[in-house]
């Protein structure tokens, strides 16, 4: 997909959504969404969309990763370990957040992320994961390149402590 054509944020969404619906209606092959989803996050908006519909959605997908996505998600490199390292940071410290407010179906939601997260972490280039996670996890002690990530969405100390938990968890 070109950069002329790959679509915004907003699209990627909607697109993501259309697809999964016709997944899980059975009217898209396993191979066909994995091809599809590839096309989709070749650009970073449109892994955005992807991952905020797959991760937070109701959809099984992330739970039940057909094995030619697992391959054209592991293809896709960097972008796709950053994102889901992202959204495994910001869903533990949602589900935090959520914790501490009593909102327990949120709170649920947001795990859902994190293990999604996790599982989908467990699937990429090894190598490629632990990079990225060994920075996140200095950022949780105010060191290195994602303390600005972790500062902008203003988490506290038991946040940053919640997602360095997630981090080694994922190395287990």
């Amino acid at each position: 997909m070109s950069e002329a054509a790959a679509p915004s944020f907003q699209q990627a969404m909607e697109i993501t959504a259309q697809w999964l619906n016709l997944w899980e209606a059975g009217e898209l092959s396993d191979e066909v969404l994995a091809d599809r989803v590839a096309e989709l996050v070749a650009s970073r908006d449109g892994a955005r969309g992807f991952f905020v519909i797959s991760l937070a959605g109701d959809s099984p997908l992330m739970d039940r990763l057909p094995d030619p996505l697992q391959m054209q998600l592991r293809a896709a490199g960097d972008g796709v370990v950053d994102l889901t390292v992202r959204n495994l940071a910001m869903s533990t410290a949602m589900a935090l957040h959520h914790q501490r407010t009593g909102d327990n179906e949120q709170q649920g939601k947001s795990e859902r992320v994190t293990q999604r997260c996790n599982d989908l972490l467990q699937m990429l280039e090894p190598e490629d994961v632990k990079q990225r996670l060994e920075t996140l996890l200095a950022a949780t002690k105010g060191e290195g390149d994602d303390v600005e990530f972790l500062a902008r969405w203003g988490y506290d100390e038991q946040q940053k402590a919640a997602i360095a938990a997630a981090v080694l968890a994922v190395a287990q």
